[in-house]
């Protein structure tokens, strides 16, 4: 599951300019926009909130700015979302670490383990604080009669943001290691699977009922999924993004709706074919991919901030002024992956 609150060091404090109340903090990968008053310095261990993460009203009543918080899954509180202020990009939120200690103390956490230790650099203290991640309401067409939970057998459709993964990054480049650059389409996950002679679809985090009526099985039996898995004679999931018509405003104005393959997981394996042995699995039966920019990027040279700066541009997808929504990087010698959001794109949401 995503940690959408952890524990985090403060890498820098600096200077806003034209700016007398508020300053930049930078933490790990991110950096966001913080009250000079918080009196945090560089060094402190403070809890590092996400964009899209849904803060209870309780934790930050701030958020709210003096009106009646939002409800989101029967919790009253705000969506934290990628802002700018005084030119500066804002993505997330600190709390001071004393602020979850009173909800430690008499929790299961609180057994056996002292203060000290729990909160410590990269703690998840997401469901201490009652944080949730914000999802957007799903259309009727796609929401579908549920079949029971995301089988656990297949990981869930959710890259890591470079943000993240700074160290990871830093190390890689000495790798010299060679990255696929793919657009990340903007629309609804899809899972197909095949396991234990069985066909089955899902949604980000559902297995759902086989309907025709749901867009999403529509899409598995017109693109005659079913039948290729069996087929293949292997137990695999094809996971991807449902884009077009009636899903997430359909920024790419397309008519009716298309399946694009981003990932095909080899559950036998118990990992992900590498970009070489999916293409050819592509090619074989003839499936669409999310488009693929570029098939060998070197990082040598670059920061995490640059592959930040090289999400931003114009999506492949949609006409001529949709931004994408960002980049996906995957190895193509190992199965490590993450994804890089465009900033435009965030700012333009609503």
């Amino acid at each position: 599951m995503r940690k959408l609150a952890t524990v985090r060091r403060i890498a820098a404090i600096d200077p806003i300019p034209g700016a007398d109340k508020i300053v930049r903090a930078t933490v790990d990968g991110w950096q966001l926009v913080t009250a000079i008053d918080n009196g945090f310095k560089v060094g402190d261990l403070v809890i590092y909130c996400e964009i899209d993460s849904w803060i209870p009203h309780a934790v930050a009543p701030f958020l709210s700015k003096g009106k009646e918080p939002r409800v989101f899954d029967g919790i009253a509180g705000e969506r934290l979302r990628t802002m700018r202020m005084r030119g500066q990009i804002s993505q997330g939120l600190l709390l001071p670490l004393s602020q979850a200690f009173d909800k430690f103390e008499g929790s299961e956490y609180d057994e056996g383990q002292e203060l000290c230790e729990f909160f410590c650099v990269g703690a998840d203290v997401t469901d201490l604080l009652g944080i949730v991640k914000y999802e957007a309401p799903v259309p009727a067409c796609l929401a579908g009669e549920v079949k029971g939970m995301f089988p656990s057998v297949i990981p869930k459709t959710d890259q890591e943001r470079i943000q993240n993964l700074t160290t990871e990054f830093e190390v890689w480049k000495t790798e010299d290691l060679l990255w696929e650059e793919t657009e990340k389409a903007e629309g609804s996950s899809m899972t197909v699977y095949h396991y234990q002679d069985y066909v089955g679809v899902c949604s980000r985090n559902l297995d759902l009922k086989r309907n025709p009526d749901n867009s999403l099985w529509a899409a598995a039996i017109r693109l005659d999924l079913e039948r290729l898995l069996i087929e293949t004679g292997r137990q695999l999931a094809i996971q991807g993004e449902l884009v077009g018509e009636g899903i997430q405003g359909n920024i790419y104005k397309m008519r009716g709706q298309e399946f694009f393959v981003y990932d095909i997981y080899d559950i036998d394996r118990g990992e992900y074919l590498l970009p070489d042995e999916r293409d050819a699995f592509m090619d074989q039966w003839r499936l669409k991919h999310v488009p693929v920019l570029r098939r060998a990027v070197s990082f040598a040279g670059m920061t995490v901030a640059d592959v930040l700066k090289s999400a931003d541009g114009q999506s492949v997808l949609g006409q001529i002024g949709c931004l994408r929504e960002g980049l996906v990087y995957k190895c193509r010698s190992r199965n490590i992956s993450f994804k890089a959001i465009s900033d435009l794109y965030l700012l333009g949401e609503k």
